[in-house]
């Protein structure tokens, strides 16, 4: 019965909730580049499975929005275009982390490391000229994370979430009924993408009570 309570504190140890606050950034057909102009806010969920010192498994939930401006571009066809559009924005995602200094379950440790991570997920958004469900995303980013006090731990993120789709802003090789022009079109050539920034804070199980 020891051995079991060991055990099942050992794996308590692992596993770790969490949230964070945070923005998202679009880049695509309105925005060619980052513009911090169009950051806008967004918040997630986390579960993390800490199975090594180095490699951590995470599943997450995240909601916000995406916007964009043609007129904050310098582009010549952007502006006469002038076009605009504002998408909410939820998903999904399951990555794996690696942390490049290891993360020790011992009581006395320090824990911080920075790491990277990439997975897959799926998105949902709807704009004003298109709703969608179920688009597969790739996440991929950096991040660092610090145990303040135990059990809580604080940390920062930046992740790029590359999708297959070109019509998290409304425009695409089709217009969708923006407008008749060829204006209304967007690059095919250039798939959307959206990046997520948080802070966050989470908790580790660490210890399980003996009824």
């Amino acid at each position: 019965m020891a051995g079991l309570f060991i055990s099942l504190g050992t794996e308590a140890q692992k596993i770790e909730v969490g949230g964070g606050v945070g923005g998202m950034l679009y880049k695509g057909d309105v925005s060619a580049f980052l513009n911090p102009r169009s950051y806008s806010p967004a918040a997630n969920l986390f579960f993390r499975y800490n199975a090594t010192r180095s490699v951590s498994f995470r599943a997450g939930l995240a909601a916000g929005w995406i916007q964009g401006e043609d007129r904050f571009s310098r582009d010549p066809f952007q502006q006469a275009r002038d076009f605009s559009f504002r998408s909410t924005l939820s998903e999904a995602t399951v990555d794996v982390e690696y942390n490049f200094r290891s993360y020790k379950l011992t009581p006395k440790a320090k824990n911080w490391s920075p790491y990277v991570f990439g997975g897959i997920g799926l998105c949902s958004f709807r704009n004003a000229t298109i709703r969608a469900r179920g688009m597969v995303n790739f996440p991929l980013g950096v991040g660092i994370k610090y145990e303040i006090k135990r059990p809580w731990s604080v940390g920062v993120e930046f992740g790029t979430r590359f999708t297959n789709n070109d019509y998290l802003d409304g425009l695409g090789d089709r217009t969708f009924g923006v407008t008749t022009s060829k204006l209304g079109q967007g690059n095919p050539a250039l798939r959307d993408s959206y990046t997520y920034t948080a802070i966050t804070v989470s908790y580790t199980f660490y210890k399980i009570v003996c009824p």
